[in-house]
């Protein structure tokens, strides 16, 4: 488990997206939004449920809330995290997650 209690509460200046990105019939929704220096991140929610994500770029979630157990693509180990934990998922890969209680997170990519 990674601590990201420097992450910062708040986002100033940022340009949002305001269309959801609505994945597995609505488990996961998330928004879109940019840095002032263009840096692309997200930010959402993912209620409980089992799910199977892939991945482009490298990516970090950033919990904020609930909990959950992921396992990575190649993996058999199940890893647990919770808010103020984060992980680290490599491009062109993917990870299985079993929402616990509903996550808040911030997706950090590249």
């Amino acid at each position: 488990m990674t601590d990201s209690s420097e992450a910062p509460a708040t986002y100033e200046g940022v340009t949002l997206d305001p269309r959801a990105n609505v994945y597995f019939d609505g488990a996961c929704v998330s928004h879109t939004f940019f840095l002032p220096d263009g840096t692309r991140k997200s930010a959402g929610v993912i209620f409980p449920a089992a799910l199977e994500f892939g991945t482009a770029a490298p990516e970090v979630m950033e919990l904020n809330a609930g909990r959950c157990r992921v396992r990575m693509a190649g993996s058999d180990e199940w890893t647990e995290y919770a808010a103020g934990d984060s992980f680290a998922v490599p491009g062109e890969s993917s990870f299985s997650i079993e929402v616990v209680e509903t996550l808040g997170y911030v997706c950090h990519y590249g």
